[in-house]
């Protein structure tokens, strides 16, 4: 596994933030993966990590917001992306963020 500076800081500190999706810590590890291989710009494995996570937990907010954000901003699949922040919002509706991701990536698709 690739030692981020983020990485490092939260081993060392702990957990720096409150689990508010109560995920496993192997949930957050392979969060962490896919982060890096993101950060990595190994963009087909951090897919992976997300999509086999996707997988074991539909309806996981954080894993829907990493594939909004791989598919939008690093892969230009804006409609996926979209759809991905729209199942964020259909689990949490006051999400701004995503809501915020979500319109951000519908103007582009209205772009020619």
């Amino acid at each position: 596994m690739i030692e981020t500076p983020a990485r490092q800081s939260r081993v060392m500190a702990g957990r720096a933030w409150k689990n508010t999706y109560r995920l496993s810590d192997t949930q957050l590890e392979r969060l962490d993966q896919a982060e890096e291989r993101m950060e990595a710009m190994d963009l087909s494995e951090a897919e992976k990590i997300l999509l086999e996570m996707l997988d074991e937990s539909p309806l996981c907010v954080p894993v829907l917001s990493n594939l909004g954000h791989l598919y939008g901003r690093h892969l230009s699949d804006f409609e996926k992306a979209v759809e991905y922040y729209q199942m964020v919002l259909e689990i949490e509706p006051d999400n701004a963020w995503a809501r915020d991701e979500r319109r951000r990536y519908q103007r582009y698709l209205t772009y020619d």
